[in-house]
């Protein structure tokens, strides 16, 4: 991956002024002082970005206006847009469906539209389906977690190729990375690992808003074979801020994503779905807690050894209602981040790891070595098995990390 000069420049002209490079591009902060979504500057601009055009939009639960109604229920409203048809997400449009599941296809009983399920379908199978759908642009408005293993920023790259294939305009509504956004961290994706929870080579806590990584997208990975793509970026938010001080309301993105703490923790303890710990889904506090049955307060201790900053790891029980020891007690640790600035999440899952596989005498990776997915090679469960520490095991990483950051600086938005 390079970046040159006219990269950034064509990159610029292609998104047209409200998405052009460098910190004015997220506007000047509201005179209240509120962020302002996409959307909303959408809105505000009379919708004039999708004039003349019937409109798909790829949405959740979370596209959501300032005051909470969904942007499908107000575009649809609204004589100036052509709305025509929803494509739904993992989880679906609504939201009901569990990871790795889908609502299908059906009706929206609220508005009467269409609702295509884009789960599962990519390149030319996924331009059929906007080809059947008979729109002109796909908007997407969908609320990142920051991590590069969520699947919705690669429900955004499939749309992207598929709406190329189509020959059909791609327009982001952006909204705040949740966790800020300030730096990458953690691995990078190597090609041979790709699947849908990372098609390309992204830092595992890539630090960038959809729309950010939309323009990367077209800039690096999809070059000449990328859509006609418009941003529309968030005023008033600056790198660095975390989701509860945008003033925005929280709205679950995934079943297991209850709140902005969780997607806080969520780079580092997803790692322990390529395990066979608990990461906590059936619980209140997924991806907070972590643990199984026959793991003691040993773990904790280690963990806390470790002195890992930002973060304290205390020891828990908790009885997960689904997924794996399901109805079962298990002993295992809590998160307890105490300085969200110093905290590294990626580094805490590593940790917990390294600290599980030596006080732990059960644990054991998946037999798909779905961790390789997740962390984006085999290094980390290899290195984890050998009894590397996290130092040792982020040395590993540091050059890739490097490489991607400076690629990454060329697509920010935000000051």
């Amino acid at each position: 991956m390079t970046l040159s000069r006219r990269g950034v420049l064509g990159m610029a002209g292609a998104v047209g002024a409200a998405g052009a490079l460098g910190g004015a591009a997220a506007g000047p902060a509201a005179a209240d002082g509120r962020v302002r979504t996409g959307f909303e500057r959408l809105a505000a601009d009379g919708y004039a970005e999708l004039a003349g055009q019937r409109v798909g939009v790829v949405t959740n639960p979370t596209g959501i206006t300032a005051d909470a109604r969904h942007l499908v229920d107000v575009l649809h409203a609204d004589e100036r847009v052509d709305l025509v048809a929803v494509f739904g997400p993992e989880h679906g449009f609504r939201g009901t469906a569990q990871a790795g599941g889908s609502e299908g296809a059906g009706r929206d009983p609220a508005t009467g539209l269409p609702v295509y399920d884009t789960y599962g379908r990519s390149g030319q199978q996924l331009a059929d389906v906007f080809t059947a759908a008979g729109v002109d642009t796909v908007v997407f408005d969908i609320q990142d977690v920051g991590a590069r293993f969520y699947t919705y920023i690669w429900t955004l790259y499939d749309c992207m190729r598929a709406a190329a294939l189509a020959r059909k305009a791609v327009v982001v509504l952006d909204r705040p990375n949740p966790v800020g956004g300030r730096r990458a961290a953690g691995p990078v994706l190597e090609r041979a690992y790709a699947s849908f929870v990372g098609r390309e080579p992204v830092a595992l806590a890539h630090g960038m808003t959809a729309g950010e990584l939309a323009l990367l997208f077209n800039g690096e990975f999809l070059k000449g074979a990328g859509p006609r793509l418009r941003v529309v970026p968030v005023s008033g938010w600056r790198r660095g801020s975390f989701f509860g001080e945008t003033g925005l309301p929280w709205l679950p993105p995934s079943p297991n994503m209850p709140t902005p703490d969780t997607a806080l923790a969520y780079a580092g303890t997803c790692l322990f779905e390529g395990t066979n710990l608990s990461e906590g889904r059936g619980t209140t506090t997924p991806f907070e807690v972590v643990g199984a049955e026959g793991v003691d307060r040993r773990w904790a201790e280690a963990a806390n050894g470790l002195g890992l900053p930002g973060v304290w790891f205390r020891e828990t029980w908790f009885t997960p209602a689904f997924s794996k020891h399901a109805g079962k007690v298990c002993g295992g640790v809590r998160l307890v981040v105490h300085d969200r600035e110093a905290f590294d999440p990626v580094r805490a899952g590593i940790g917990l790891l390294v600290t599980a596989r030596r006080v732990w005498s059960g644990f054991g990776w998946r037999a798909d070595h779905w961790i390789d997915r997740l962390a984006g090679s085999d290094r980390v469960r290899t290195m984890v098995d050998a009894g590397a520490g996290v130092e040792e095991i982020a040395d590993a990483w540091a050059a890739g990390l490097a490489g991607f950051s400076a690629i990454r600086a060329g697509y920010l938005l935000y000051p």
